[in-house]
């Protein structure tokens, strides 16, 4: 070993969440280490849908304009598709809300875009920022004591005040810290992800889809688009690698698709558990190390960088000396059970996408993709909420992310601009939403912090939120029941 340094984070894993965590600490000013194992990143499709809370979060970071341009290919491929081949398949209506106005929810479009595009953007970016990001460097060991945490590599180590664990389902720190995992585990069969190249534009087009579902009774499954033309995914129901992929797909495509080319072939199996705890004193989880859930609603990277989202603001105003270390609790408080809401809201969809059935108890759509979960408890004064929110009718609630509004004429400033890196106060003279005489407290995440009458009053909220403390007096006005989706 050739010798110690020392960082402020030390972020372990460089995927899609590692990387977007390294670059919300560096939006904030927070030296950081990334280290993974791999030598590059990821050479397979996997995630590639980002709801529009994820581009808010890559808007906040100046990133969403080069994500929606690489992300261009599938433009236009939102739709779902059934069928018993691809050749027959039919598009499936998009999900429209019941009566009433459209509805503007967000300053930014979701986007398709595959993860071994996108994690590239994210690296450089990353090093552009200022990240010490390392691939090849597997993180050997780590020992956490009461004031940081030395992680062990080939050749030094690293003293950090703080650990991310971005490392995966099967994170080696969530194991070596002995956290245990609660849900419903395995979801259904074992299945098989066939990674396959060939020109199929001329068979969708006008039918272009996300993802379409294959009824052919010797090839069932699904089609996923991984750039709408040429890159595919077919995911098969059975965990044997071993088939005749080429003719097994050819039969789910029904066309001869003679330039097909099988790139990968990989078994897996959907489980739905959330990390126990996501935090120590100087360990946090973040993504599938906090997490695991059926992929068909695409919230398993989605509902990761949310984490670091939520954790980089306070790991920060910690470090700076602005807040207590017992912020960090509530990184735990509020994301723990926004996963599991989450995981369970996946793992219903994917029986229904399964059996092509529909279920009227799931959340409002928005709820997942527009981050409407609402926080019941930490850096917040409680609303007195305790259920899930499951209805998409955002009016500012205390724990939910502030409602999108254009703040001026040329729509080019919404309210999910005025926080982030800082807090922000927002008024009720500039929104609809609030009455003349009510502001909303907006912590560094978009997240309503609290409620109330005055800018006064949301001062000494933030100084009281930042030392971990509920005021010491009750302030804020209640917070009207929902609405009329807005």
């Amino acid at each position: 070993m050739s010798g110690q340094r020392t960082q402020d984070v030390l972020v372990v894993g460089g995927g899609l969440v590692g990387l977007t965590a390294a670059l919300v600490l560096r939006h904030h000013g927070v030296p950081v280490t990334v280290v993974e194992r791999r030598t590059t990143t990821s050479p397979q499709p996997k995630a590639r849908r980002f709801h529009v809370r994820t581009m808010e979060i890559f808007r906040e970071l100046g990133l969403a304009g080069l994500v929606q341009e690489a992300a261009r290919d599938l433009a236009g491929h939102d739709h779902m598709a059934a069928g018993r081949t691809l050749a027959e398949a039919a598009q499936l209506p998009l999900w429209q809300p019941a009566g009433g106005p459209a509805v503007e929810v967000s300053p930014e479009l979701p986007c398709l875009l595959a993860q071994d595009t996108l994690e590239p953007l994210l690296r450089a970016a990353a090093v552009e920022a200022g990240a010490d990001v390392r691939f090849g460097t597997p993180l050997l060991g780590f020992a956490e004591s009461a004031d940081e945490v030395v992680g062990r590599l080939a050749d030094e180590e690293i003293h950090a005040r703080y650990l991310v664990a971005a490392d995966g389902a099967r994170s080696g720190v969530r194991e070596a810290l002995g956290i245990t995992r609660s849900g419903r585990g395995a979801i259904g069969e074992p299945n098989v992800n066939v990674y396959f190249q060939a020109d199929l534009a001329a068979v969708v087009r006008g039918r272009e889809f996300n993802l379409c579902r294959i009824d052919h009774p010797q090839a069932p499954g699904g089609f996923a688009s991984v750039d709408g033309r040429r890159r595919w995914v077919f995911m098969s129901p059975g965990g044997d690698t071993g088939r005749d992929w080429p003719a097994l797909v050819r039969t789910a495509l029904g066309v001869p698709a003679p330039d097909l080319a099988i790139l990968s072939v990989l078994a897996w199996q959907s489980e739905m558990l959330v990390a126990d705890r996501y935090s120590t004193r100087r360990v946090h989880l973040v993504g599938d190390a906090a997490h695991v859930m059926p992929p068909f609603a695409a919230n398993g990277a989605n509902t990761g960088i949310a984490d670091v989202h939520n954790l980089g603001w306070k790991l920060a105003a910690v470090l700076r000396g602005e807040a207590s270390p017992e912020l960090l609790d509530s990184y735990h408080a509020e994301r723990r059970p926004a996963g599991w809401f989450v995981a369970d809201q996946s793992t219903r969809r994917a029986e229904t996408f399964s059996l092509g059935t529909s279920d009227p108890t799931l959340a409002h759509p928005f709820v997942l993709a527009a981050g409407g979960f609402q926080y019941a408890e930490g850096a917040l004064v409680p609303d007195g909420s305790t259920e899930p929110v499951t209805e998409f009718a955002p009016a500012g609630r205390v724990g939910t992310r502030v409602p999108h509004r254009w703040l001026d004429d040329t729509r080019s400033r919404s309210t999910l601009d005025l926080a982030g890196p800082d807090w922000a106060v927002l008024t009720g003279d500039r929104v609809d939403f609030l009455g003349t005489d009510e502001c909303l407290l907006l912590r560094p995440d978009h997240v309503v912090a609290w409620r109330g009458g005055s800018a006064t009053e949301a001062a000494e909220v933030r100084a009281a939120l930042l030392a971990a403390q509920q005021p010491a007096r009750t302030l804020g006005l209640p917070t009207p029941p929902p609405a009329a989706t807005r």
